[in-house]
């Protein structure tokens, strides 16, 4: 098209994608919570009524969780996708008449992606930093001014830092402004490309041990075992991960922001 609508970025200029948007979509902790109560009602029901009761259970508590965020008015993306891995795995676990069987789209998925995470470090793009570098620049220093307590700060009330910051930027005709090109990518920078690939081997390798643990409980037919493993290797190590993450990609941006040449 020829003519654009005021307000509006022209047609055929580049349009930075939203990335604030992207982080809003991840539930934070709250959706991680949620995640886990599917499951969770699984675990207690099946232990006290059998696989039934189990199955039902599970049913409910993701529907109760989407319903919340509804009526919370909260995005809904990450309840349709648990509210679909358990119809999945109810699917499974109720066509196969194996209580154990609840958990196999978990254990598969955990070991791709670990197997996907550890596999970028081949091609030496490593996956937690290409996915950090997206989010949140470090060429642009939107973290050099954070530490590890407002980080946490923010992560208690549910809130991002990134987009928390972004919210006070002024914007005109309600497009965000295009981020600037950084003068040296990161991956050029050894000191950057070695962290965020040591991250990537913390995250590929928490993905393989998840997946890999709970096979082998699997494998034994331990349901109580395998329900306990797939809660306590979930929110838990993946809230100690993020922390860790977040205070090294801190270091990071005020590593680069402190080699940015003035302004």
């Amino acid at each position: 098209m020829s003519s654009s609508a005021p307000g509006r970025e022209p047609a055929g200029e580049n349009v930075t994608f939203d990335r604030h948007m992207v982080l809003d979509q991840l539930g934070g902790w709250r959706g991680m919570v949620d995640a886990s109560l599917p499951t969770i009602a699984f675990i207690v029901a099946n232990g006290l009524g059998g696989l039934r009761v189990g199955i039902w259970a599970a049913v409910i508590a993701a529907v109760l969780v989407f319903l919340l965020r509804l009526v919370r008015r909260e995005s809904i993306q990450q309840a349709i996708s648990g509210l679909f891995a358990v119809a999945v795995a109810v699917f499974i676990a109720a066509r196969t008449g194996e209580a154990r069987d609840f958990f196999v789209i978990g254990i598969i998925r955990n070991l791709a992606i670990g197997v996907v995470v550890l596999g970028s470090l081949l091609v030496r793009r490593p996956l937690v930093g290409v996915v950090a570098e997206f989010l949140a620049p470090s060429h642009l220093g939107s973290l050099s001014g954070h530490k590890l307590p407002s980080f946490r700060d923010r992560l208690r009330r549910g809130t991002d830092p990134v987009a928390a910051d972004a919210a006070d930027t002024p914007v005109r005709g309600g497009a965000r402004p295009a981020d600037p090109e950084p003068d040296r990518p990161w991956r050029e920078d050894p000191r950057m490309l070695r962290a965020y690939g040591w991250l990537t081997v913390l995250w590929g390798g928490v993905f393989l041990l998840r997946g890999g643990v709970q096979y082998v409980l699997y494998r034994a037919d331990e349901v109580g075992l395998l329900g306990t493993s797939s809660v306590v290797l979930g929110l838990p190590v993946t809230a100690v991960q993020l922390v860790v993450t977040l205070w090294v990609v801190a270091r990071l941006h005020r590593h680069r922001a402190a080699e940015q040449p003035p302004a």
